[in-house]
């Protein structure tokens, strides 16, 4: 399992665990007390509480007897339960007695404490694990991994890869022989993972497969081959694990783990922790919500205007590429005629971007509407659904299209390794003002170098002053 998951896993059974703490106490004390008048010092109960969440702390952050949760059965789950909280209960009641807490700890509340918190956590996990197996390993989420070894090697780390992945969020999607010195025409099949053969361009020839990491067995072939296939991953801004050879080439971040049962360097241009991205996630939920709601309310006076103005549905979606080439429905309130694609063409020499994208100030294909919406952003209002599905977040890069995204390169590419965003450093530093296509690849990679929370906030204070001045919109 990948580090990301890691980090979700050890934070929700945190949580599960804490919750079913609280749960079982609060009822273990009322079957026990309920409105008597024994119940003695209220202020003291909750200590007790507090002293057991303590120790859960302390098993699930220090002992960190959790991380392989993912593959334990059912047996060995509860195992892991009754472990962890005979740890919380001793340790608990060893801090009790020396408070002289103890005269108001009753033992009808320990033994229903007890067997109540084995239940709940047990009950909880099991449930979160199905969860967590059936989440990781969704289509969408799962990680795609690429796999370039020698010949006489493949069979083997193939099955080894697929062997160890199972259940923990990873597929093999295809593999490249290294050392194939001709191509046949027969195809080679192992575990239904296609081999190709040869390794010539084979960056630009991935460019557009949707894939997240790429593992690279090759020991009998020199460090001196592989580099630039490194190098062409790491402009791409994909994860590449490199068996047992130590090649010091790249400025990505280099670390030694375990990767489903290979010892590899990884080369990681994610310099950031995974606590802050799943903090960023939850900043993006309680903003698409919000942002859902004024959808709504701007649904209600836009959508008759766009229907009046010109004939056609009120929102808009179109296929665009999300972070590691993923395809994904993008949504807009419609601010051009139904036909603005096919006459699009029409308008190519006229294109004012240098480069990939298209703009153009007087689109005769926008509606009156259109650019009123266009105009004060209200166009983008409906993609706080895709940041609600988790294919766009509040601050990213800019989507491309399918057109451009067959147009990339590696350097190009990169600016994919991260989730496209409602803004970004392109949106508030003049948007359709930049005319080169270099210049918004230059800030969507500033922003992913330098990527922070603090960052995040900045571009979205900035992003409001440049909505409601409507500069560089067009």
């Amino acid at each position: 399992m990948n580090q990301k998951y890691k980090t979700l896993q050890r934070y929700a059974l945190w949580v599960i665990d804490m919750i079913c703490i609280v749960i079982s106490y609060l009822i273990a004390t009322w079957m026990r007390y309920n409105d008597r008048n024994d119940y003695g010092d209220k202020t003291l109960h909750y200590m007790v509480c507090i002293v057991f969440l303590l120790f859960c702390v302390i098993y699930t952050f220090l002992a960190d007897w959790n991380r392989d949760f993912i593959k334990r059965g059912y047996a060995i789950e509860f195992i892991s339960v009754l472990r962890s909280i005979a740890f919380i209960l001793i340790g608990s009641l060893v801090v009790i007695f020396f408070l002289q807490w103890a005269n108001i700890l009753s033992r009808f509340v320990v033994m229903n404490f007890i067997w109540m918190d084995i239940v709940f956590t047990y009950v909880a996990r099991i449930l979160f694990k199905k969860f967590m197996i059936g989440h990781i390993s969704s289509d969408k989420n799962v990680t795609r991994v690429v796999v370039i070894s020698e010949k006489a090697q493949m069979e083997d780390t193939i099955e080894s890869l697929v062997r160890q992945a199972g259940d923990v969020g990873y597929k093999i999607v295809r593999a490249y022989c290294a050392d194939a010195e001709s191509v046949t025409d027969e195809p080679w099949y192992i575990d239904d993972v296609h081999v190709h053969y040869g390794i010539k361009d084979i960056t630009s020839r991935l460019i557009t497969d949707p894939f997240d990491e790429v593992f690279i067995n090759t020991p009998n072939i020199s460090q001196n081959d592989i580099e630039d296939i490194i190098l062409g991953f790491e402009e791409m801004g994909v994860t590449t694990h490199y068996n047992l050879e130590i090649p010091t080439v790249t400025k990505a971040a280099t670390h030694v783990q375990n990767f489903l049962g290979f010892s590899v360097i990884t080369y990681d241009m994610l310099r950031t922790s995974y606590k802050r991205l799943f903090i960023k996630r939850i900043v993006d939920i309680i903003g698409a919500l919000i942002g859902l709601i004024f959808t709504g309310i701007i649904t209600i006076f836009l959508a008759p205007a766009i229907k009046i103005d010109s004939p056609g549905p009120v929102f808009f979606s179109q296929t665009r590429i999300g972070k590691n080439g993923r395809r994904f429905k993008i949504y807009k309130f419609r601010s051009m005629y139904v036909d603005a694609e096919e006459r699009k063409k029409e308008l190519e020499s006229q294109n004012e971007m240098n480069g990939l994208m298209f703009k153009m100030e007087n689109d005769p294909r926008v509606t009156k509407v259109g650019a009123f919406i266009r105009k004060t952003s209200l166009d983008e209002f409906p993609q706080f659904l895709n940041v609600l599905k988790g294919d766009m977040s509040l601050v990213g890069t800019r989507p491309p299209t399918e057109a451009e995204f067959e147009q990339y390169n590696e350097h190009y590419r990169r600016r994919l390794s991260m989730t496209p965003g409602l803004t970004g450093l392109w949106q508030i530093s003049g948007r359709s003002d930049i005319e080169d296509f270099d210049e918004v690849v230059r800030l969507d990679l500033q922003y992913i170098d330098n990527w922070s929370l603090t960052e995040d906030f900045k571009i979205l204070l900035k992003t409001v002053g440049v909505v409601l001045f409507g500069r560089g919109a067009k």
